[in-house]
C-alpha cells in the first residue's frame, strides 16, 4: 500500500516514518512550503529534509514556488483561525496530490507534534480525504515525541523553534505579544 506523507520538517518525520515503514507501507514524502516564513527558514527546513531523505532513501516531492502572500491573505483578519486554515491548505494539497498519484492513503507529520491541534488535524484530514477520494491515514504519532527529538539531536539536524508561519514566528521570538489560545503552536 502506498502512502503520501505530508512532512512539515525532517525532525517531525523521523518517528512517523519509522512507524509507517514498520507497517510495510510504501511511503513517499511531500514537503509543503507556502506557509513557512521567512524564506530562509523555509530553505533550512527543505535542505534538512533533503539531506535526511537522501540518508534513508526516502523519495520526497518538494512543492515548487513560494506563495507566502496567499497564505497571509487567507489568514489576515482571521488570525484566531490561522491554524485551521493552514492545516486545511496543507492537508487538502496533500490529498489532491495523493489522488493524482494514485496513492492508497495520505497522512501528515502534523500528527506527531504535541504543539499542534491534534483532533482538528484529524478532522480536516478526514474531510480532505473524502473530498479528494483518498483516505486519510490517522495515527497518533505523539507517543514517539521524545524518540524523534532524541534521534534528530543525535543526527545533528536543524531543529526549528516555531511552527513555521509568520504568526508563530512572532509568538516564539516576541512572546510578550503572544495571545493565549487553545492548541497554540
Amino acid at each position: 500500500m502506498k502512502l503520501l506523507l505530508h512532512i512539515c520538517c525532517a525532525p517531525c518525520a523521523i518517528y512517523p516514518l519509522s512507524v509507517l515503514q514498520e507497517k510495510d507501507l510504501e511511503v513517499m514524502g511531500f514537503f509543503y512550503r507556502n506557509n513557512i516564513h521567512p524564506f530562509t527558514e523555509c530553505m533550512k527546513r527543505e535542505e534538512t529534509l533533503k539531506t535526511y531523505a537522501e540518508q534513508i532513501g526516502l523519495r520526497v516531492i518538494f512543492q515548487q514556488g513560494y506563495d507566502i502572500e496567499a497564505f497571509i491573505q487567507r489568514a489576515a483578519f482571521r488570525e484566531s483561525q490561522r491554524c485551521r486554515l493552514c492545516y486545511h491548505d496543507r492537508l487538502m494539497t496533500t490529498a489532491k496530490l495523493a489522488s493524482r498519484g494514485k496513492f492508497d492513503y495520505f497522512s501528515s507529520t502534523l500528527l506527531y507534534s504535541r504543539f499542534q491541534q491534534h483532533e482538528l488535524i484529524a478532522d480536516i484530514g478526514k474531510c480532505a480525504g473524502k473530498s479528494a477520494g483518498v483516505p486519510f491515514y490517522y495515527e497518533d504519532f505523539r507517543t514517539g515525541w521524545k524518540t524523534g527529538i532524541e534521534k534528530s539531536k543525535q543526527m545533528g539536524m536543524y531543529r526549528q523553534s516555531y511552527c513555521g508561519c509568520i504568526y508563530s514566528e512572532k509568538e516564539r521570538f516576541c512572546p510578550q505579544t503572544a495571545k493565549s489560545r487553545p492548541g497554540k503552536n
